[in-house]
């Protein structure tokens, strides 16, 4: 139980069914004054339409809203695309690389006006409950924490409803709305509903943004992006924020059906889950980024690189953001995107995105040394001292044999 003396908590409010209802709950149960917490992070106006207003008509005592999208595209997924961090090969981490700069926010709202406890609506099966409270405690580790989901008795979507009618409080969710979505300016998931169960196709409504691939135009589109130490920087040669690259590639990407991804993740806590992501504008970043770095980067460069993704698709998608070993990953990864610098070419054609052109001021790829044509620089023969040094363990291997 929360330390009765406490009489002030920061909630981070989406406005959606768990967090209107954690709102009187509250109230009810700790006599807390509820401050309601919302980070603008590129969520549908509809999701920030009257959200104050709503908060308030809860029973939260203020609701504070902060438009953190330029800082979130800038500091958090521009440093992510830098390691090519991809969880489990198909996930480029949408709602995981969200939850720090929520939660940082969160606690220096908390901080600033005294409240001494914070709060979230993640659910006790999922993985953001894990995010939360790690940076919690990676920022501010004696403020106490209330994690409703894991303590009320409203163990349903029907149980919310009910609570929420019985209080007379306003929502828009419905027993009809079957699907969970998460929407920033990076991307939107979808999960439950028909997708629990794995055999059932992905229909419409299980996709937000993006054009089915089969409905995009029959003619191929293409797109030149800048790339400057492995961020994207301006779209046919003009300059843009990271924001502004982001939201221009969406609308792009969308009208091709670019950046679906219908997978089974494994979470934190050992259950798999399956989710619809769509990530358009990311997927047209990621691919143009890893195209410089085949121009750019020698093969244990590239190798050790791939590493720091691996690695670090797992800090982030576990929850340590904050820790050391993120800021160790992210100075390996700013250390090798040092010159990765240039133009790509892209074509854009019913969900698939492909790089057609490249070039680097610091490319290591030659044509005088590639070409199968005759050449004056590579001597064939030097590869056989060359071989015979690579293969002597195999020899001698074999001859112990």
């Amino acid at each position: 139980m929360i330390n009765k003396k406490i009489k002030k908590i920061v909630l981070a409010y989406s406005g959606g069914l768990d967090t209107s209802a954690i709102i009187p709950w509250l109230k009810e149960n700790y006599n807390i004054k509820v401050i309601a917490f919302v980070a603008n992070i590129g969520q549908s106006q509809e999701d920030l339409n009257n959200i104050e207003k709503k908060a308030l008509h809860s029973g939260a005592s203020d609701c504070v809203v902060m438009d953190l999208k330029e800082e979130f595209i800038e500091n958090y997924v521009y440093p992510m695309l830098q390691t090519g961090a991809l969880y489990e090969g198909h996930y480029l981490l949408g709602t995981a690389i969200a939850r720090p700069i929520i939660a940082k926010k969160q606690v220096e709202l908390a901080l600033d006006i005294g409240a001494t406890a914070l709060c979230h609506g993640a659910t006790g099966k999922g993985n953001d409950q894990v995010r939360f409270e790690i940076a919690y405690a990676s920022l501010a580790p004696d403020l106490h924490i209330i994690a409703p989901w894991r303590t009320w008795n409203l163990n349903s979507r029907e149980s919310l409803l009910k609570y929420l009618h019985t209080r007379n409080i306003s929502t828009t969710a419905t027993l009809e709305k079957i699907y969970s979505k998460d929407e920033n300016s990076w991307h939107v998931s979808t999960e439950g509903g028909l997708l629990e169960n794995t055999w059932n196709t992905p229909n419409s409504s299980c996709w937000s943004w993006t054009i089915d691939p089969e409905n995009a135009p029959q003619e191929p589109e293409y797109i030149l992006l800048t790339v400057e130490k492995s961020c994207v920087i301006a779209i046919n040669n003009k300059k843009l924020t990271p924001l502004q690259c982001l939201e221009e590639l969406n609308k792009i990407g969308s009208k091709h059906g670019i950046g679906r991804v219908d997978i089974v993740e494994n979470r934190i806590i050992g259950i798999k889950s399956r989710g619809c992501y769509e990530t358009p504008g990311g997927t047209i970043m990621f691919t143009a980024i890893r195209a410089i770095e085949q121009l750019v980067l020698d093969r244990m460069s590239l190798n050790w690189r791939e590493k720091i993704a691996s690695e670090m698709s797992s800090v982030i998608y576990d929850g340590f953001w904050f820790a050391p070993i993120r800021q160790s990953l992210q100075a390996a990864a700013v250390s090798l995107a040092s010159n990765v610098n240039g133009m790509v070419m892209l074509k854009l054609y019913k969900g698939s995105v492909i790089a057609v052109k490249k070039q680097s001021p610091h490319s290591l790829y030659s044509e005088e040394y590639a070409t199968f044509s005759k050449d004056e620089v590579y001597n064939p023969s030097d590869a056989e001292g060359f071989i015979r040094l690579l293969s002597l363990s195999s020899r001698i291997r074999a001859k112990n044999k």
